[in-house]
């Protein structure tokens, strides 16, 4: 055990959670005298007026869990006994070691509702001094940018002015430190990245991701790393849509580097499976340009995403899936694509291809298999009974609940098992009740 310390340690404080947030979990204890975020380890430290007050706050959370906007965090002593200028300064930087004012900033923006580019940023920090150079780039702390300045004093009065403050009303906040780096490289001028002093640097070739010497690791040591990639969200086809869903960061266990589209499912029960169920199944998190059944490996088939990052989204929410008895392996094919063949389904220009209209919205609903399932495109007078008679055969139905939004019928059907509720999706989606073409995606939900 850490001994009593004034200084309180949280963990898994999200980006959701703000300074007063955790001011009012602790404050009710006593006077808090400091207050520092490490929004890149989602960790907090808080200093209390004395040890006594800190002590009377983690003995009452002993007994209780502390929660914030709906998360658990997790509170402990800090091995800290006093918070000093360097440990507010090192914002969680590995190893809390003080980094001295430079006229390079490291920004991370948070709560990313709208994409931010290097016109925006420009916008936001040339008021402060002459911007020289600006790179983006997306990583596991969410969308970061370097900014450089002409002068370190600029950078010094930016990050005075600008820390902790909102791009827009209510999001985009601005989370800044002084960056390491001596120097920006910038090869192209673009949206991602962009050296005013040079005007004449071409734009990147269409298709190509920018080769910024290695700024993709900004986030971490901040130290320069060969072939790191620096671009805003790699592989992604509709960057707007995926840094609403899921603002600025990305799903744990997702890169956003991936650039195989084709995905090789094996294991699959060749008895019941075709390719609009395998269709069904993977267009929860991307669009399908087409799909092969091996003949000669009945229990396999190949998978074409809409690209590289909608293909990661599906081996990893999908690896280890049950379906008809089976446990789906779900890996990155050796083949970039697949070609068209008579004995190929082509799905590219489907209507049931879900990522056409509101992306953001289904990149925000993806996940593993569920138990509930939500149905949506309902007739307007279907009964929950007429519901359990079209979906029962797939399994046990625990619950459902029919409702309205916008009007609209919708419904959540909880099934005893994942299983069971991803056969009535993988079989029931796009399936027809009274003239309606109805459309089933998992629920994140865990009771109706």
């Amino acid at each position: 055990m850490t001994e009593p310390s004034k200084v309180i340690h949280i963990r898994n404080v999200g980006h959701e959670i703000s300074e007063n947030d955790l001011l009012q979990l602790v404050q009710p204890f006593g006077v808090v005298t400091k207050l520092v975020m490490l929004r890149a380890k989602n960790q907090a430290l808080l200093q209390m007026h004395d040890v006594a007050s800190a002590v009377n706050a983690l003995h009452y959370y002993t007994n209780v869990q502390p929660s914030v906007r709906g998360r658990n965090v997790y509170i402990q002593f800090s091995s800290h006994q006093e918070l000093t200028t360097m440990d507010q300064n090192a914002q969680g930087r590995k190893g809390d070691q003080d980094t001295q004012p430079n006229r390079i900033l490291l920004v991370t923006i948070h709560h990313l509702l709208y994409p931010i580019t290097v016109e925006v940023l420009h916008q936001v920090f040339s008021p402060h001094g002459f911007v020289e150079k600006i790179v983006t780039f997306q990583k596991s702390a969410g969308f970061q940018a370097l900014i450089q300045y002409q002068s370190r004093q600029s950078a010094v009065s930016a990050r005075t002015a600008l820390q902790g403050r909102n791009i827009y009303d209510g999001c985009c906040q601005l989370d800044i430190q002084f960056s390491n780096l001596s120097e920006l490289q910038v090869n192209y001028n673009n949206e991602r990245s962009r050296d005013f002093t040079n005007p004449s640097l071409p734009s990147e070739q269409k298709g190509r991701s920018s080769q910024q010497s290695g700024y993709g690791d900004a986030g971490g040591m901040y130290s320069l790393q060969p072939g790191a990639r620096a671009v805003a969200f790699p592989q992604m086809g509709n960057a707007a849509a995926i840094a609403a869903a899921f603002g600025g960061g990305l799903p744990p266990g997702i890169s956003g580097t991936n650039d195989r589209c084709t995905i090789l499912v094996s294991n699959l029960n060749s008895d019941k499976i075709d390719e609009d169920k395998l269709f069904n199944l993977f267009s929860i998190y991307g669009n399908i340009v087409r799909i092969k059944l091996l003949r000669n490996k009945p229990d396999h088939a190949l998978v074409q995403m809409g690209d590289g990052f909608q293909a990661e989204l599906a081996v990893h929410f999908l690896k280890g899936a049950m379906l008809f008895g089976k446990r789906l392996e779900v890996n990155f094919s050796k083949h970039l694509n697949i070609t068209a063949a008579p004995d190929t389904r082509e799905y590219l220009n489907s209507n049931l291809n879900r990522f056409n209209r509101n992306a953001a919205k289904n990149y925000r609903y993806c996940c593993s298999p569920t138990k509930m399932i939500h149905l949506s495109t309902l007739p307007q007078d279907i009964t929950e009974e007429e519901i359990i008679a079209h979906l029962e055969e797939h399994g046990n139905i625990v619950n459902t609940k029919l409702f309205e939004v916008n009007g609209k019928k919708q419904a959540l059907v909880l099934f005893e098992t994942e299983e069971q509720a991803t056969e009535a999706l993988v079989c029931k989606h796009a399936s027809t009740i009274d003239r309606s073409v109805i459309r089933i995606s998992f629920s994140q939900l865990q009771t109706i």
